[in-house]
């Protein structure tokens, strides 16, 4: 059997930059089903144009909806053949109608954004929600994204939560970080710190950014966990030089109190002025680098100006 929930993540990850990650709602990379399975074993090593051939003789010879699926991620994809959304459509609609939830999944996706047809969000509603009972992760979150705003179904954060639960349950980030910002407010579900800082603990764990921050910043203040300031600042670090403009801010006052690792001036300072590079303005922070001297405050520039370089030419 083919694993296209990997296919999916493989695809998107060869069409990934780093001023361009992947869709957040794209299914996470899963182990192949069956590693004997040929077709998709030539997709992962990349041999794009002999897994469309072996993908085609599936189709010939039975009808294989995984297959289908598969070749509707090479043409939607652009993957050893040109990209062509009216084919991926084609391809996804005819694995759909055999009952294949990956199939589901990208045609709502393809009927969402108005690729190789009209926009229908109504029929990408329907698509996510046969896609969602069949067990499909990244559809149920989908659908509760849907349910939060309101335009195909009214509102209803209770049936958001409950989508988001399905999806956080089966490993879905997006979905665990969203049902911990809901456990946080309180909406559609308890508030709960406890529930919503061990949900942001697994997002952090798949690498999901903003939860890294959000649940090193629980860490630290002890919010739903206990305290711990030092595992907090190593989070913190790694959200920071991954980009995180919130980390970096918070990291910089780390480096200045001495709050979870050794206090560190240079290192405060630089983060600092990355940080308010990003938009991420400290009155607290702008006092303490005003006080260093000016050799601490030269040295910290010097170590930023890489990221300054990269701040100024994302907004160009």
């Amino acid at each position: 059997m083919l694993s296209l929930a990997a296919a999916h993540a493989h695809a998107a990850a060869k069409k990934a930059t780093p001023s361009q990650p992947p869709a957040a709602a794209a299914p996470q990379q899963t182990p192949p089903a069956d590693p004997g399975d040929v077709a998709y074993a030539q997709f992962q090593r990349g041999y794009y144009l002999s897994a469309l051939a072996e993908a085609q003789k599936r189709v010939d010879a039975n009808g294989d909806p995984k297959a289908m699926t598969l070749i509707g991620v090479l043409y939607g994809s652009g993957l050893g053949v040109p990209q062509d959304d009216a084919k991926a459509v084609e391809w996804y609609a005819k694995a759909a109608e055999r009952g294949d939830r990956e199939a589901m999944f990208s045609l709502a996706m393809m009927r969402l954004a108005g690729r190789g047809g009209a926009q229908d969000r109504n029929a990408a509603a329907t698509l996510f929600a046969s896609a969602a009972k069949l067990g499909q992760p990244a559809a149920a979150y989908n659908l509760g994204l849907l349910y939060l705003e309101g335009m195909q179904f009214p509102r209803d954060f209770a049936r958001a939560a409950e989508l988001f639960r399905q999806a956080a349950q089966a490993g879905n980030r997006e979905a665990q970080y969203a049902l911990a910002t809901m456990h946080k407010e309180g909406r559609g579900v308890p508030k709960d710190d406890k529930e919503a800082t061990r949900l942001l603990a697994l997002a952090a764990l798949a690498d999901h950014l903003d939860a890294q921050v959000e649940y090193a910043i629980a860490l630290h203040n002890g919010t739903g966990i206990a305290k711990d300031e030092a595992a907090a600042a190593q989070l913190l670090r790694k959200a920071a030089r991954r980009g995180a403009p919130i980390a970096q801010n918070r990291l910089a006052r780390i480096y200045a109190t001495g709050r979870g690792l050794p206090e560190n001036p240079k290192e405060a300072v630089k983060w600092h002025i990355i940080s308010k590079a990003a938009g991420a303005s400290d009155p607290f922070l702008d006092e303490y680098m005003a006080k260093q001297t000016e050799e601490v405050r030269a040295a910290a520039r010097k170590e930023a100006d890489p990221w300054l370089f990269i701040i100024a030419n994302s907004r160009t």
